[in-house]
């Protein structure tokens, strides 16, 4: 782990330092939204995913943090964007960006960050790049169509649950490895591996934020707990604890679940009966099978230091509390 630690603390500085120069150069009505939300405590887990299957696949070049820093203006306008859908309060524990600053202004911002992330990688000249990064965008616009098309519908099945985070989270992490990978020159079937290697490890990462809504403090996640279910999303801790229900008791939640008429008290013994039964722990169980995935896609890479980083990585997607 000390190696791991090392080798991202050198990265790290090269990742906010190349952000920063990009922020700056933003128009003045951008670079505050955009300055907000990028300092707002992010791991730049995307940039390094980037980073490491790229070196891991013997890309030397410097000329890499563009790519890598795409990713996460990318991810950084999906906040901005989903922050207002949810009217979400908190982003990390701060204020969210359209509380500060009118929604318009932050939509536009996120807009800004999705085209500069777009120039970034253009400048490459790949087309692949371009190819990879415009699909993972739609994608991800998709997944966030379904979530809000299926919020509030009880009878979203796991198969549903499955799609609708694979869109909104797993495209663009698996973005993130494919393009390193691409950028390395790696034949077809490692750049295959990579891409396979971050779809499960988003798969696995979302799943584990689902797990988290449900288990930590607000002090510690950064939104209240139960936040899902209090926004009428169905995800896997709370669609566990249907399964538990009696036929009258889940008609009973169907009924007031889909017309948002659960009570407070009702909310809170839900997520207490979720806390008491650990199926948020279930859900982390279920994360690991697409983390033990990533980890069989990685067995495809050459040895490697980087290599080795990426698998250390996997137990801390699992191991996550915020």
């Amino acid at each position: 782990m000390t190696d791991m630690a090392q080798y991202l603390g050198q990265e790290l500085p090269k990742i906010n330092a190349y952000i920063d120069g990009q922020v700056a150069q933003l128009d003045e009505m951008v670079r505050p939204v955009a300055a907000h939300v990028l300092a707002a405590g992010g791991k730049r887990f995307r940039p390094f995913l980037t980073i490491l299957t790229a070196r891991a696949l013997g890309y030397a070049d410097d000329d890499i943090y563009p790519l890598a820093c795409s990713l996460e203006f990318l991810h950084s306008a999906t906040l901005l964007h989903d922050d207002i859908l949810d009217s979400a309060e908190l982003r990390r524990g701060k204020k969210a960006a359209h509380i500060i600053y009118s929604k318009a202004h932050t939509i536009l911002a996120g807009d800004v960050l999705l085209g500069l992330a777009n120039l970034l990688v253009a400048q490459y000249d790949i087309p692949s790049l371009v190819s990879t990064l415009s699909e993972a965008v739609m994608r991800t616009c998709v997944g966030e169509i379904k979530e809000i098309a299926k919020t509030r519908s009880p009878k979203l099945d796991f198969d549903g649950y499955l799609e609708i985070i694979t869109g909104k989270t797993a495209y663009l992490i698996q973005a993130a490895s494919h393009c390193g990978a691409i950028l390395s020159g790696a034949d077809e079937e490692l750049v295959e591996a990579a891409a396979a290697f971050g779809l499960n490890q988003g798969i696995a990462f979302q799943l584990v934020d689902d797990a988290i809504d449900y288990e930590s403090s607000e002090d510690t996640a950064g939104k209240p707990v139960g936040k899902d279910l209090r926004e009428g999303k169905l995800t896997l801790p709370l669609l566990l604890y249907l399964e538990t229900l009696g036929p009258q008791e889940r008609k009973d939640f169907d009924e007031k679940f889909s017309s948002d008429t659960l009570t407070d008290e009702q909310i809170n013994a839900i997520i207490a009966t979720i806390q008491e039964s650990n199926l948020a722990g279930a859900t982390r169980n279920k994360a690991a099978e697409y983390v033990e995935k990533a980890r069989q896609a990685l067995d495809k890479f050459p040895a490697s230091m980087e290599k080795d980083i990426l698998q250390l990585s996997l137990p801390y997607v699992l191991a996550r509390k915020k």
